[in-house]
């Protein structure tokens, strides 16, 4: 890919995530490409996205998705991101990376690392530890 090519992928996914526009996410995507995510319980096929984006847009309709970084190497593209939301009436941001494998210009796989401990203790109203004091 050139570097035009990985800009104009990244200006379409931003822009799809900043209108959370379903059709614009399907249009980034092969039929056949695969999404694994901590945030689901089993990795999700290209064709299933339209389900998944509905699911997702209709329990958070105010979540914000801010790119925070990008570079790519070869047909892979890393995305670093910061997302906002309400939980439990109060505003919560996390963050994550998305590595996405890029075939003919559209998302064969995307990985999304993230942690989720820090989502899990705001939703269940925990308070989250660190794991070392210093």
């Amino acid at each position: 890919m050139t570097t035009e090519d990985v800009q104009d992928f990244v200006t379409r996914l931003a822009a799809a995530f900043a209108a959370l526009d379903g059709n614009a996410f399907l249009e980034l995507w092969h039929p056949d490409g695969t999404l694994r995510t901590p945030l689901v319980d089993r990795p999700i096929k290209g064709s299933e996205l339209a389900k998944l984006l509905d699911v997702q847009i209709a329990s958070a309709p105010d979540f914000v998705w801010q790119l925070l970084d990008w570079t790519s190497r070869g047909d892979v593209v890393i995305v670093e991101w910061q997302t906002t939301r309400n939980v439990n009436g109060a505003r919560f941001s996390w963050r994550g990376v998305d590595k996405f494998r890029i075939r003919d210009g559209k998302i064969a796989e995307e990985v999304v690392y993230s942690d989720t401990a820090p989502l899990r203790a705001f939703r269940s109203g925990e308070k989250l530890e660190p794991i070392t004091k210093f």
